[in-house]
């Protein structure tokens, strides 16, 4: 159970679901033991916070009524959960878990935020902190004296945090942003002297050095007359520098792009720090990279291609301006016979390309390819792709391969695999074993570094030369048997594998040696664990690219393991090169490498567990999906899209296993659950693929859904499959489309499940010519959700009205239906339902001039777009920040804005978001009298609408706007033509 005290006081059941605490005085008593919480509180200073001067005639048994009414409550929400409520003298204590109330959580960020050295992760975790907040802290007990202090402490918090992330984002060179979100916040806080600085520097930084200057002479005065002070070091040498102009605006430049596509997600150039013996092969691959298009890493298992391929492509950044990125492969499943699309789909995902695109991006031959938008994605400029493990997907990673080299031409990729992709221009470099001398220095690192009191020296050196033959220079069997030095020493490890090596030859002369060497290692370490150990080890291999530590703890206890003890088994697996173990932001990450996991793969298949263990593995990973999807409504948000980004592979695992079983039951749950996290996340062809398939599994009934719950999943599937093809544009008849996909409710006892699939399905249907269909929908669907009290439903139909209301000039609709939505989405801390609600309102502010309402609405926007990565609403946000600035006689930032909107847009294949900016840049370039660029703006502005096959052609905008350029080079008879083809255009359309 979690609490919020940041806004509102909420409190949340684990599901995601809001529990009712009724009554004014049972919430004041949970709001006062939240502000206390970690100690108890006396039962006299609850009744005075409760009653203050007019305390009950029974006081004790009044409170006791009170705790009683909150245990119900919390009890009604979780079973178990009255015990949160503990008596301890002298009064009561309320027990929350470490992380479970909001203003916890926001201490941790802002806690990880300080420790972390680079100005981006500070920005990202500051906002996961922020976003913590749903209004001020104990917003409805704020005039109570048991709140005041907790909620005074809390905002100086939230202020201070919105220093620092305005201080790392200056370092990231958003100054133009900051300059203008801090003015409001400077205005309400005008003596916060760190916050002034932030501002100041913003303000230079953007070519603003008047105002800087005037908000530092502000300071200095509002702190002479209120406090009878100066100004302190930081502003005081700020307004310095900008007198001297030691710190010109241009120092540090505006961002080019917005975070779309970071240029690299490979580790730094430390990436080559651990490696022995590879000098030679990185310089000779770095030479390789800069004459072919197409290098393959290749070599048997264990040899360390993966390692060596991150290490040359981490220092390879100079020479590819366009970005250096990695693919992993290694958990997809093999492609069989078939020409699989994973491969393109999780190249696309590293991108940032996104489905989500209105219309769905077209070229003359019809509705564009993923291939298309990923060249379209990769650029111009020179870019490396490092695809790892491509061996279980050879066809369609050559396929795709030879597709993206063919149609961009600034492209290289390096390949590693067991096998040749055998495409045209492919340079092969073939990872050969370690020379003697680099693998006894291998073995003697990796021996010191587990066991620093054993002597790996000259009195031992030739055991060690003869390990290191005998292993035959293989890095992966070098590590995992140096971890063993420090148990047996080196004399006793050489005398056991010369032994072993002698059992297996003969079972393994059909292999490689290389391979045979390996497959040796692994079962020699494999004989040397004990029985609960191996029981850890094949279990955890069931996992596709890794797992948490809570589902290690799940799926890993059989045959006498605790769940209590998977952890110290971990870490003594760990210490024997079994197991990769990752820190990250959510917890620690296990994962084995590939040759150890078909080896355990094999042991559990040998024992009969793989099958039973798969299923498992489903329920778990279904679980964790039913468990997420509620949580991606609320403040959580970006937690848990993180969280479901960490475990794609293993979602994807278990959706295979699932149609691989014919297990309708899970499959259904599991597209279910993950559809809206498809959804945010722009993944719409892998969503509408997953969806299908689980339809055509739902005849057959499998699992343990009875005949309700089968109804009410396929029916849920149907909708949101119906919903994605609206959304990719593949259907002729949308309105047959939606109707088709709420047939299947029809005798489905689900008025929440119908409520949604209204609403998702009129999301989709603005397009149309007719749009009664859509609205229509969308009144049925807000029916549904004030009727069943879903808050969150409630708030996204009213957006979809205000939108709608948007589109036919409707503003009073606007306010009524965008005001109360965003309200909704506010207090239930949803990210992505405040933007949606914003939109209407940003067009609202524009059209009736108030544009310092509209130029905060889109700031505000562009913030949530860039922190979900909502890349087509990233772009339109910045247009709009560029259209305002157009408006209030900002020619310069307008541009900025727009050249950055109109960039990103045709990195994403974003056709509309990319004939926005071009309008704005033609709009601008014709009011700063640079009529050249304005006509050829207006020329692409052209092309883009016949690429979107919009009628007519030249629309009444692009018409006028050329007659006003024509005018202004004396051109009269043209411009007049211009502007009479306009007014006749105008007329055709009614507009």
């Amino acid at each position: 159970m979690r609490f919020g005290v940041l806004g509102p006081l909420t409190v949340w059941a684990a599901d995601g679901r809001t529990v009712s605490v009724p009554e004014l005085k049972v919430r004041a008593l949970l709001a006062c033991l939240l502000a206390h919480r970690g100690r108890p509180v006396s039962a006299d200073r609850l009744v005075a916070d409760l009653w203050g001067e007019r305390p009950p005639a029974r006081p004790a048994a009044a409170l006791q009524n009170k705790v009683w009414q909150l245990r119900r409550a919390l009890e009604a929400a979780a079973p178990g959960a009255r015990d949160l409520v503990v008596s301890r003298a002298p009064g009561y204590e309320l027990r929350t878990a470490p992380g479970s109330v909001d203003a916890d959580r926001f201490g941790q960020l802002t806690a990880r935020a300080r420790a972390a050295a680079e100005p981006h992760a500070r920005a990202a975790l500051l906002a996961d902190a922020l976003a913590q907040w749903r209004g001020p802290a104990f917003a409805d007990f704020a005039d109570e004296e048991f709140a005041r202090r907790a909620a005074a402490g809390l905002e100086e918090q939230r202020l201070t945090a919105l220093e620092e992330q305005a201080e790392a984002r200056l370092e990231l060179g958003e100054h133009a942003l900051v300059a203008d979100e801090l003015g409001d916040l400077v205005a309400a806080q005008p003596l916060r002297e760190r916050l002034r600085t932030a501002h100041m520097r913003a303000l230079y930084l953007a070519g603003r050095q008047a105002d800087a200057l005037h908000g530092f002479t502000e300071l200095r005065q509002r702190l002479v007359d209120e406090l009878g002070v100066d100004p302190g070091p930081e502003p005081t040498a700020v307004y310095r520098a900008i007198l001297a102009q030691d710190a010109p605006p241009a120092a540090v430049p505006p961002p080019a792009t917005t975070v779309a596509r970071p240029p690299t997600n490979i580790p730094g150039p430390g990436a080559a720090d651990g490696l022995i013996g590879r000098d030679p092969d990185i310089a000779a691959l770095r030479s390789d990279l800069l004459r072919h298009r197409l290098v393959t890493l290749i070599g048997p298992g264990g040899v360390g291609k993966t390692q060596l391929a991150l290490a040359v492509a981490a220092g390879a950044a100079a020479d590819f301006p366009g970005g250096v990125r990695l693919v992993e492969l290694a958990a997809l499943p093999p492609a069989r016979d078939r020409r699989g699309t994973e491969p393109a789909e999780l190249v696309a995902g590293v991108l940032g390309v996104r489905d989500d695109i209105a219309p769905p991006p077209r070229t003359a031959a019809g509705p564009q390819s993923l291939t298309d938008r990923i060249v379209q994605a990769l650029g111009e400029g020179p870019a490396l792709l490092v695809l790892d493990n491509c061996e279980h997907v050879v066809d369609s990673v050559a396929e795709l391969v030879a597709a993206l080299l063919a149609a961009a031409p600034g492209l290289t990729v390096l390949a590693t695999g067991q096998v040749p992709l055998q495409v045209r221009g492919e340079r092969l470099h073939e990872v050969g074993p370690l020379t003697e001398t680099d693998a006894v220095a291998l073995f003697t690192a990796r021996a010191r570094a587990s066991a620093p009191h054993i002597a790996v020296d000259g009195e031992n050196a030739a055991t060690v030369a003869a390990i290191c033959r005998r292993l035959d220079g293989l890095p992966l069997a070098l590590e995992m048997a140096a971890t063993r030095v420090r148990v047996l020493g080196v004399a006793e490890l050489a005398a056991r594998l010369d032994d072993r090596f002698h059992v297996l030859a003969s079972g393994l002369r059909d292999a490689p040696a290389r391979q045979r060497t390996l497959r040796a290692v692994i079962d020699w370490s494999w004989e040397l664990l004990g029985e609960r150990e191996r029981t850890v080890l094949r279990r955890l291999a069931v996992h596709a690219c890794g797992c948490g530590l809570d589902a290690a703890e799940t799926l890993c206890p059989a045959d006498g393991v605790d769940r209590s003890e998977v952890l110290d088994l971990l870490a003594r697996l760990v210490d024997a090169s079994l197991v990769v173990v990752a820190d990250t932001p959510d917890g620690p990450r296990y994962r084995l490498l590939e040759s150890v996991s078909a080896y355990a793969v094999e042991q559990l298949r040998d024992r009969g567990e793989l099958d039973a263990l798969r299923v498992a593995h489903r329920d778990y990973y279904t679980g964790f999906a039913e468990r997420a999807e509620p949580q991606l409504r609320g403040h959580e948000q970006r937690r848990w899209l993180r969280l479901l980004d960490t475990e794609g592979a293993n979602l994807r695992a278990a959706l295979d296993s699932a149609a691989e079983a014919g297990d309708t039951d899970r499959s259904l749950r599991l597209v279910n659950a993950l559809t809206w996290y498809w959804r945010l996340r722009g993944r719409y062809e892998e969503a509408a693929r997953r969806l299908g398939t689980a339809l055509s599994l739902a005849g057959a009934r499998s699992g343990a859904a009875g005949p309700r719950e089968h109804a009410r999943g396929t029916a849920g599937a149907t909708a949101r499959l119906g919903g994605m093809k609206l959304a990719l544009g593949g259907t002729q008849d949308p309105a047959a489309e939606y109707r088709t996909a709420l047939a299947s409710y029809e005798g489905v006892d689900d008025p929440a499940g119908l409520a949604w699939s209204r609403w998702y399905l009129s999301a989709h249907l603005y397009g149309i010519a007719d749009s009664g269909p859509g609205e229509e929908l969308l009144m049925l669907a807000l029916a549904g959700f004030e009727s069943l009290g879903d808050r969150w439903g409630t708030a996204a139909a009213l957006a979809g009205l205000a939108f709608r209301a948007k589109l036919r000039g409707d503003f009073t609709g606007v306010r009524e239906y965008g005001e109360r939505s965003l309200a909704l989405f506010r207090e239930l801390g949803d990210t992505w339902g405040q933007l949606q609600s914003m939109i209407a309102l940003q067009t609202r502010a524009e059209a009736l001039g108030r544009y310092t309402v509209a130029g905060r609405l889109h700031r505000e926007g562009l913030r949530m777009a860039e922190d979900l990565g909502l890349w087509p609403e990233v772009s339109y946000q910045l247009s709009g920040l560029g259209r305002i600035a157009l408006l209030t006689g900002e020619p310069v930032r307008a541009r900025e804005f727009h050249e950055r909107a109109r960039r990103l847009s045709a990195e994403q294949a974003d056709v509309f978001g990319e004939l926005y900016a071009e309008t704005g840049l033609a709009l601008g370039a014709r009011r700063e009298g640079r009529l050249d660029a304005a006509e050829e703006h207006w020329e692409r502005v052209l092309e883009l609408h016949v690429r979107m096959g919009y009628e007519p052609v030249a629309p009444p905008l692009v018409l006028a706007e050329l007659g006003f350029v024509a005018e202004a080079r004396g051109r009269v008879r043209e411009a007049l033509r211009l502007q009479h083809e306009g007014l006749a255009a105008a007329r055709a359309l009614a507009s």
